[in-house]
């Protein structure tokens, strides 16, 4: 049975609702979401599927719950390359192109050079434009289930 960890990063709990919401929907795929991960809550899934679902926090930043698992990841480097992976990076575009989405965007960017594979690519929702990101979100999910 394939597994999916999800790992969110949240500020006021938008990330957290929608991360809860797609895990429901996931069926018979062993789902597990985490809030505050750590390095060896992330390692557990290096053969498997993770998604990170992410809002964005500042410039352009990754929230504070998450922080600590992206500077592991990039202090400790571990080669990725059984894992598949998908990003959900929650933004507004309305902070500048250069801020937009940028949460996601790292941890995108992040996961390719550790060699982990992109199941299909980021989903960046605007919450200027979409004020319930699971209506956005629900299709993507369903088709990256789909894959894993």
């Amino acid at each position: 049975m394939a597994r999916l960890g999800i790992f969110i990063g949240s500020v006021y709990g938008g990330a957290e609702d929608l991360a809860e919401a797609l895990a429901e929907s996931a069926g018979a795929i062993d789902t597990q979401i985490y809030f505050d991960p750590t390095l060896d809550d992330f390692l557990d899934y290096k053969d498997d599927n993770v998604l990170i679902i992410s809002s964005t926090t500042g410039q352009g930043e990754i929230p504070e719950n998450l922080l600590p698992l992206y500077v592991a990841l990039q202090d400790q480097f571990p080669l990725l390359p059984q894992q598949q992976f998908g990003v959900i990076a929650l933004g507004d575009s309305s902070y500048g192109e250069d801020r937009f989405c940028g949460a996601g965007r790292q941890f995108d960017a992040l996961l390719a050079e550790l060699g982990a594979k992109a199941v299909q690519d980021r989903l960046d929702i605007d919450a200027g434009v979409h004020f319930e990101p699971l209506d956005v979100a629900q299709g993507w999910f369903n088709t990256f289930i789909a894959q894993i």
